[in-house]
């Protein structure tokens, strides 16, 4: 018996490892010092540390070193801050969609729950979005292009604006005219003429 306890230990210690690697694998390898302390893993990524195979992103966010850097590790890191209970949405996501030429200073997240960090460069707004409104993009979600739309018209970026992002939606097809417009019925009333007058335009 006490062979098959050792014989089994090896395996009960890198558990906890594997769970954490495995939770930073939905995030391109980011993960955070909560997710440590929640596994039970702060040995094992100090020796990573010091060892190479982790480094620091930034405040209470570490990444595995064997993943490449690319351009959207920003929107990957925020979404393992708060443990992908997050999308972006507004601005950004129309940045991501590629609609229109809005160029946002800010990144935009939608977030149901969690502690925002302390930094300027993000726009956090508490909701919580039905699955239909989001959707995959790898390691985060963003809000999908029609409720992109639908939030848009609803901040006070200019129509002409607003109109070239409802005529690039349409344009390279990533919704329909007919789509849009069955959501407008939910918006309030200043929100349904500006994306009416969008569609007018298309």
């Amino acid at each position: 018996m006490a062979g098959e306890a050792a014989g089994r230990a090896p395996e009960s210690v890198d558990r906890p490892w594997r769970v954490l690697r495995r939770l930073a694998g939905r995030h391109a390898g980011y993960f955070t010092t909560r997710q440590v302390l929640r596994t039970g893993c702060e040995a094992r990524v100090r020796d990573a540390l010091a060892a190479g195979t982790v480094r620091r992103a930034g405040i209470g966010i570490l990444r595995l070193s064997e993943w490449p850097d690319g351009p959207l590790d920003e929107f990957a890191m925020w979404s393992a801050w708060f443990d992908g209970a997050v999308a972006v949405s507004h601005h950004s996501a129309a940045d991501l969609h590629g609609l229109g030429r809005l160029r946002p200073r800010f990144l935009h997240l939608s977030v149901g729950a969690g502690r925002p960090p302390v930094t300027s460069h993000l726009v956090v707004l508490r909701r919580t979005l039905a699955g239909a409104d989001v959707e995959s993009a790898g390691p985060f979600l963003v809000t999908t292009p029609v409720r992109t739309i639908t939030d848009l018209a609803e901040t006070d970026i200019a129509q002409a604006a607003l109109d070239e992002v409802v005529r690039d939606a349409v344009t390279i097809g990533r919704c329909r005219p007919a789509e849009i417009a069955t959501v407008v019925a939910g918006l309030p009333q200043r929100s349904a003429v500006r994306v009416h007058r969008a569609l007018d335009a298309v």
